[in-house]
């Protein structure tokens, strides 16, 4: 038996894309999917904005790749965009999500060790995170099937369940350096902290000189209708890891940090060879161009509504099928009384209908935030649809 040359660690399915239109998906035989998937959150401006293309094309040809040994008058005009659109006072670029999480944890201990502290190490996390795949993010979340084949793990992390005050306060001890948690659960089902959650870990890291970390690597970038969830709780992290939409599909990842939880990453900490290239910088730029105004929050908040609204409606009419809605902005799952994913191979399928399965028995729904009136009214006729011919007995 032969290994294919694609590393198998995927469950691929049939569906080989080779164009994107929009906010659809062309295959290799020439079939258009709806692509309320973007990627897992990452083609925020769908498949062909011409001002994403554009500034990667123009970028291309001037300068794509310098090392960090030399200036970098893209990555500061980047950063301090970044800057002056939140809460931070710094930035470290990197290549993907994972790599912004390790650095937001490097960044949580180093404010302690770098201090003299060298006790305070260990991050509470929270059950059903998905921090990414490195072997630091696979510790920080409890997930067994993340672990397997790969321990020991990294030491330094402890587990409570998700928007559990009470249970994160019991965690505290002499070893504890912050808090790590996503806002919003993308993986965990699209699972949203409370106020009183997020706020109360925000006093507990006051008062006891703690990092509050925010994984936004999934909720952030203008998903949920602000431009980064925090936003929307009246919380403010010390470190947040953001990825994902942030280069609207060119690989691109960031850990930003106020200047006193900084504190600790000074010249040697940290450092990364492609981080905050000239090409990233440009999508970044035109991503930020696209999102980053009061007009087109409110036109995902809008367009958040009005898909709820609508998904309400109609999953009283399948009662066996769906159990609620979830999510804010355009960051939505469809919480199921069953596994969604062959609810999901069913419409993506039969149907034309790209999704994501998440846990918690929820599908996600993470269209392009450039989505119009028609992708919601076809994305509804194919899911009543889908609906409609799902034969949960079949795909058992």
């Amino acid at each position: 038996m032969s290994i294919s040359p694609l590393m198998p660690v995927y469950p691929r399915c049939d569906v080989r894309p080779v164009r994107g239109d929009n906010c659809h998906l062309i295959d290799e035989k020439g079939e258009r999917y709806l692509d309320f998937a973007s990627g897992i959150a990452v083609n925020l401006l769908g498949h062909s904005h011409q001002g994403l293309i554009g500034a990667i094309q123009k970028q291309a040809a001037e300068l794509m790749h310098v090392s960090n040994l030399y200036g970098s008058p893209q990555g500061e005009k980047i950063a301090q965009r970044l800057v002056s659109l939140t809460f931070a006072d710094t930035v470290f670029f990197t290549n993907s999500g994972a790599e912004a999480v390790e650095c937001a944890i490097k960044t949580a201990r180093a404010y302690h060790q770098h201090a003299g502290d060298e006790q305070k190490f260990e991050l509470i996390t929270f059950n059903n995170a998905f921090h990414g795949r490195t072997m630091a993010t696979i510790s920080a979340s409890n997930q067994d099937k993340m672990h397997k084949g790969f321990m020991p793990l990294l030491a330094g992390f402890r587990y409570v369940d998700f928007d559990d005050f009470a249970g994160a306060e019991a965690a505290m001890g002499p070893n504890t350096a912050g808090f790590l948690v996503e806002p919003i659960q993308g993986e965990g089902g699209i699972r949203s902290a409370s106020e009183t959650f997020l706020q109360g870990l925000r006093k507990l890291a006051d008062d006891n000189d703690l990092m509050l970390v925010f994984d936004e690597v999934q909720c952030g970038v203008a998903r949920t209708g602000s431009l980064y969830a925090y936003e929307q709780y009246g919380v403010e992290p010390d470190i947040m890891a953001t990825a994902k939409g942030i280069g609207g599909g060119f690989p691109l990842g960031a850990c930003l940090a106020t200047e006193k939880a900084a504190r600790g990453m000074g010249l040697g900490t940290h450092g990364s060879t492609y981080g905050g290239n000239p090409l990233a910088m440009a999508a970044a730029g035109a991503v930020l161009d696209a999102v980053a105004n009061d007009e087109f929050l409110a036109s995902v908040r809008a367009k958040g509504d009005k898909l709820r609204s609508r998904l309400e409606q109609f999953i009283g009419n399948y009662p066996e099928l769906f159990d609620s809605i979830r999510g804010r902005g355009l960051m939505m799952g469809i919480k199921l009384k069953t596994e969604p994913r062959p609810f999901v191979a069913h419409l993506r399928d039969n149907h034309g209908l790209l999704t994501v399965a998440a846990g918690d028995t929820t599908m996600r729904l993470l269209p392009p935030l450039v989505i119009e009136d028609e992708h919601i009214d076809e994305f509804m006729e194919k899911l009543s649809a889908g609906a409609a011919s799902y034969d949960p007995g079949e795909s058992a």
